[in-house]
């Protein structure tokens, strides 16, 4: 059974960081591309960005080009997301997610998270 599991969500103000992490079990996680994608309330999921298997390509939404970085740990099957310089635009429900081939697309990981809460107060 494959799980994804996030952490590190949370409250915090605006120009703060917060580190998120995803546990993959019940997968061959090193041949996954990994990403993080988020839902706001009321709006579709976006992605944010991903990571190829190697770890040697990244890649990252407009949005958080800058402040933002994806990293993995093929020995701990984990995905990390580091978020630097939040703003409450940032706010919303971040998912981790496997796919076997690089996209921007939801409908192309085929694991999902059970999502972690980010919320960046003014």
């Amino acid at each position: 059974q494959v799980q994804l599991v996030e952490s590190g969500g949370g409250l915090v103000q605006a120009g703060g960081s917060l580190r998120l992490s995803c546990a993959a079990s019940g997968l061959i996680y090193s041949v996954y591309i990994m990403g993080w994608f988020r839902q706001a309330p009321g709006k579709e999921r976006e992605f944010v960005a991903a990571i190829t298997r190697s770890g040697d390509s990244t890649d990252y939404a407009d949005s958080v080009k800058g402040r933002f970085t994806i990293s993995r740990d093929n020995a701990k099957n984990t995905v990390y997301l580091q978020m630097n310089s939040l703003k409450p635009e940032d706010t919303a429900v971040y998912y981790c997610a496997a796919a076997l081939k690089t996209s921007y697309s939801v409908s192309s990981y085929s694991h999902w998270g059970q999502g972690t809460q980010v919320t960046v107060s003014s």
